[in-house]
């Protein structure tokens, strides 16, 4: 389905989350979250599993968002997502969207089982990754999408070793609806992504790079900087997989054309969680970048959008 680009005129002027949350400063969180509750709309329960979301929102009775939300355990938000919706069926009202809103440890490591029995069997709700790379909100531990190098709570004296999971290419290996990537960096982008999703069939799942400046260390009038360092130098690449064909879109289709990456080192010195960082590493995750650009510069057909 193609839709008209949204522009900052024609986001809707509609607000789902109330001035003021209790999110750290400079949380890209925060955008990410005011952008796609517009995009979802008033008819909308969300699910939600413990989080730095479930501090945004806060606690009953008082809340940010003005859009119910379930929160439940941390391994059971694709499971409650599709119960809700199997007892929104029942009760015949099929005009109340379903989301599920986790962080990459809810997603990528404690939530991963029901998230994948869910895309088996094709239920019917959106699930989106909110991606700060780690367990923020417990204190800055290594999660499954922890990039190899950073430095977190539980792997202080040489940065995780291991590489970050890819949970997007998990969920399009499932062969569902439509996945995508998106940046907090890039809200409308995100916009249209969450929009699209909302009018598909079956489980769809959202992937959104969210920079986080307590974790990651930088300033916090720098999220959309970071953010858009992850994306320019080629090293978190925008893009969709409908019906398994894959395609970059928005800024990372725009770097095609251009045919220059950033260096991937000026994003690594923007954050503190890199400093272990030495430059023989630094310089392989280069090579690992230049090389799959390669593909896509040879073929930029292969990559354009619909």
């Amino acid at each position: 389905m193609t839709h008209t680009k949204t522009t900052i005129l024609s986001l809707p002027e509609e607000e789902f989350v109330n001035p003021g949350t209790r999110a750290c400063a400079g949380c890209a969180l925060g955008t990410a979250y005011r952008v796609a509750l517009k995009a979802m709309g008033r008819n909308t329960i969300l699910v939600v599993p413990p989080s730095c979301l479930t501090v945004l929102q806060g606690l009953y009775p008082i809340a940010a968002t003005k859009l119910p939300s379930l929160n439940v355990t941390f391994a059971s938000t694709a499971a409650a997502a599709t119960g809700l919706t199997s007892a929104l069926k029942a009760l015949g009202k099929t005009d109340i969207n379903v989301v599920a809103w986790a962080g990459d440890g809810g997603t990528s490591d404690i939530g991963l089982q029901a998230l994948s029995g869910a895309a088996e069997r094709g239920d019917n709700f959106l699930f989106i990754c909110y991606d700060n790379e780690g367990y923020m909100n417990t204190g800055v531990q290594r999660s499954g999408t922890t990039p190899q190098g950073a430095i977190t709570s539980n792997t202080p004296l040489k940065g995780k070793l291991q590489q970050k999971k890819d949970v997007p290419s998990i969920m399009a290996a499932h062969g569902i609806s439509y996945v995508a990537t998106c940046s907090a960096a890039y809200p409308l982008d995100l916009y249209d992504k969450v929009r699209k999703a909302m009018t598909l069939p079956g489980v769809k799942y959202i992937n959104i790079h969210i920079p986080c400046p307590p974790g990651w260390g930088f300033d916090t009038r720098y999220a959309v900087k970071v953010g858009k360092l992850a994306v320019e130098t080629g090293l978190y690449e925008l893009y969709e997989v409908e019906n398994s064909v894959s395609r970059l879109s928005g800024a990372s289709r725009k770097l095609i054309d251009k045919r220059a990456l950033v260096p991937v080192s000026e994003y690594f010195r923007a954050q503190s969680r890199f400093k272990l960082m030495r430059e023989a590493q630094i310089g392989e995750i280069q090579k690992q970048i230049d090389a799959r650009w390669v593909r896509y510069f040879e073929s930029p057909e292969d990559n354009g959008e619909s």
